[in-house]
């Protein structure tokens, strides 16, 4: 085998596609900011213990593991940020108010998510926490979409969830937790035969309302007609009742339902949401309420947020035709030319000092496409063509 083959579903990011990943994710951190949302840089590895701490086991299955040599306990490499944000807001800041966080970073997983995921996603996100009303989740929903078309995306659709309307289902059927573990990973793989099959023994009310749920997505007049046929139960009415809510919260968006999308992490408490661009069927971020993590931090906060893959939005965003960089040659004892190095470079232009013994080509090869020459007594960058050689 060969020694330099990468470990499959890990790759390398080459140099333009590094640098429209780097563009993209200052340009999402900036709008965060301009939101109020403060950057943070939580650690690649942690205690076990406590990076799995309030995530409910999702995460036990997608995390490297290994021991620490200095003090021989497990430690896991993050395969998602926010129980980590959670740990932060709990501990670390404890402030009383209205906390806005965000951060960007690689996380690991031991499997791709499917056959095209890459193992080290590179996460960025935001978390809002301190609010628990529905005025948090559209400032988040408007914020992705905000962050989406600053990338250059057209306006995403908004897939709406919640996942009470699950747990009450479970709740009105009284499924032990490990029958309702069992019939939520149904749910979430959307394997219809296997919903059956497990509600086969449930009341019919209730098994009729989770074969049901599948069907239930759309745009959102149909949620009132659809959703007529599920149980009356509490948690159902009143779940639905926040999605028609938060739906007219985000007028002027594209917003739709799908009251079984339940593929976010399972910490998720009430709302979720997904959007898509495009004919993708794919989301491209994933978001929703998750309020229990805080509490199993030992301080129940209200939280929402959401996440997606710098590298999956680099692939769905067209990079831009940049300009190159500017070949300059050696001339250090020339105040004239270091000026003007210094004049492109503060306006945002790459200049890249010659070395001597190179062909144009292998300049061209290393991204220059202009080359600065003297001119009427003035240093001027023009094109690095074939007759332009250097000598």
């Amino acid at each position: 085998m060969r020694r330099w083959l990468l470990p499959e579903a890990i790759v390398d990011t080459l140099p333009l596609e590094a640098r429209h990943t780097e563009r993209l994710r200052r340009q999402l951190l900036d709008e965060f900011d301009r939101h109020g949302y403060e950057l943070i840089a939580p650690p690649l590895l942690e205690y076990l213990e406590s990076l799995l701490t309030g995530s409910g086991g999702d995460l036990d299955l997608r995390t490297f593991k290994l021991v620490d040599q200095l003090s021989g306990r497990t430690m896991g490499l993050r395969a998602d940020i926010t129980p980590q944000v959670a740990r932060i807001d709990a501990h670390m800041l404890n402030r009383p108010g209205v906390v806005r966080l965000c951060y960007c970073g690689p996380v690991l997983h031991a499997l791709p998510a499917d056959f095209n995921s890459t193992r080290e996603p590179l996460q960025i996100g935001v978390e809002l926490y301190g609010h628990a009303g529905l005025e948090a989740d559209a400032e988040v929903i408007r914020l992705l979409a905000r962050g989406l078309a600053s990338a250059g995306l057209q306006t995403p659709r908004i897939d709406l969830g919640h996942v009470g309307v699950f747990r009450a289902l479970a709740q009105g059927a009284q499924l032990s937790a490990e029958a309702e573990a069992e019939l939520f990973a149904a749910m979430q793989a959307k394997d219809l035969p296997l919903v059956r099959e497990l509600v086969a023994a449930v009341a019919p009310r209730w098994a009729d309302a989770f074969v049901l749920l599948p069907d239930c997505y759309g745009a959102m007049r149909e949620l009132a007609d659809l959703t007529a046929r599920l149980p009356d139960a509490e948690g159902v009415v009143r779940a639905l009742g926040e999605l028609q809510q938060l739906a007219a919260a985000l007028a002027g968006l594209e917003v739709s339902f799908d009251l079984a999308d339940l593929r976010g992490d399972r910490y998720h408490s009430g709302v979720v949401f997904a959007a898509y661009v495009g004919g993708e069927a794919a989301a491209l971020a994933r978001g929703g309420r998750y309020d229990e993590v805080g509490r199993a931090f030992g301080r129940a906060r209200p939280a929402t947020g959401f996440s997606l893959d710098l590298r999956q939005l680099a692939r769905a965003v067209p990079a831009p035709d940049l300009p190159g960089a500017i070949l300059a040659p050696d001339g250090s004892a020339d105040s004239e030319l270091q000026q003007a190095i210094s004049s492109l470079r503060a306006r945002g232009e790459r200049v890249v000092h010659e070395l001597p013994g190179h062909a144009a080509e292998h300049w061209r090869q290393g991204g220059c496409d202009r080359r600065l020459v003297r001119r009427a007594g003035a240093w001027v960058a023009v094109a690095l063509t074939e007759e332009n050689q250097i000598g």
